[in-house]
């Protein structure tokens, strides 16, 4: 399948005209779509429905582990090489908290951090998009949309005229 393309990527000249052209292309039952802009818009995004928790429980999990590795460290060394002076209690909570909090915080960037390459597939050193007439202008002042030829609807003829009826200021088919 060497012939198959990776999608269709149509231009937009403002931010209006891609959030509008976004909500034609769900509404048409489109799911498999990417959008590139020169700035963040939320209303973009919630047309798109991208909601991902994924990197919350990632810090989540990486607070716990920090926290459970700080702990059972200082448990570990308190009970294996007892210490008593002055009537001081075997696990002194008060004195493990600095070392928890700091080992939490850095599992949990470190989580994150690693999670969010891999999520993102990071470094990705070539991208099929890339190589779409105009897309370095998505960085610049235009607003781009993709719909992938994984989706189920993708046709090579009705997704681009259905895109030219929805107002794109150009239409490219993007090789894979």
């Amino acid at each position: 399948m060497a012939d198959t393309p990776y999608g269709f990527v149509a231009e937009f000249a403002t931010e209006d005209a891609i959030v509008k052209a976004a909500r034609q292309v769900r509404q048409a039952g489109y799911r498999n779509i990417d959008a590139f802009t020169p700035f963040p818009l939320p209303r973009l995004a919630r047309i798109m429905r991208i909601r991902d928790s994924r990197p919350a429980w990632l810090g989540l999990a990486g607070g716990i582990f920090g926290f459970l590795l700080a702990f059972g460290m200082q448990a570990f060394v308190s009970y294996d090489y007892p210490l008593n002076v002055g009537g001081r209690p075997l696990y002194p909570l008060s004195a493990y908290a600095v070392v928890i909090f700091e080992l939490t915080i850095l599992f949990a960037v470190l989580f994150l951090f690693v999670g969010l390459l891999v999520l993102n597939r990071l470094p990705r050193l070539n991208y099929p998009i890339f190589n779409a007439p105009r897309f370095h202008l998505a960085s610049k002042d235009r607003f781009f949309l993709c719909i992938k030829a994984q989706d189920r609807q993708f046709d090579r003829e009705s997704t681009a005229r259905f895109l030219r009826d929805i107002g794109a200021v150009s239409i490219a088919l993007v090789p894979s």
